[in-house]
């Protein structure tokens, strides 16, 4: 179970396949456009399958499919670290206010 402030993927179907251009090559039409992203779990408890609401790193809001709580890469990079999450909120800080927060 995923709780709120928890890192989490979610799919979205941004275009079905059958709303798609016909300019696009025949089988890339053929299947929905789709958007996996990451970001922070806006509900108060969530299921893997729930329809959920979550903030990206970036502070955009998005809704979709919960898939996985706590993601990482598996290329070899480790599991996730969620101090990592905190560092980079100070640096896009002292990005965005040069350094005066």
């Amino acid at each position: 179970m995923a709780k709120k402030g928890d890192w989490v993927r979610i799919h979205k179907v941004i275009l079905p396949a059958a709303e798609r251009t016909a300019k696009l090559p025949d089988d890339t039409k053929k299947v929905d456009f789709e958007m996996w992203v990451k970001g922070t779990l806006q509900n108060e408890t969530a299921e893997i399958g729930d329809d959920v609401t979550i903030v990206t790193a970036v502070g955009r809001e998005e809704v979709g499919k919960l898939l996985e709580v706590d993601p990482y890469y598996t290329h070899s990079y480790g599991k996730f670290v969620p101090e990592i999450i905190e560092i980079d909120k100070q640096l896009r800080g002292i990005m965005k206010f040069g350094g005066e927060n």
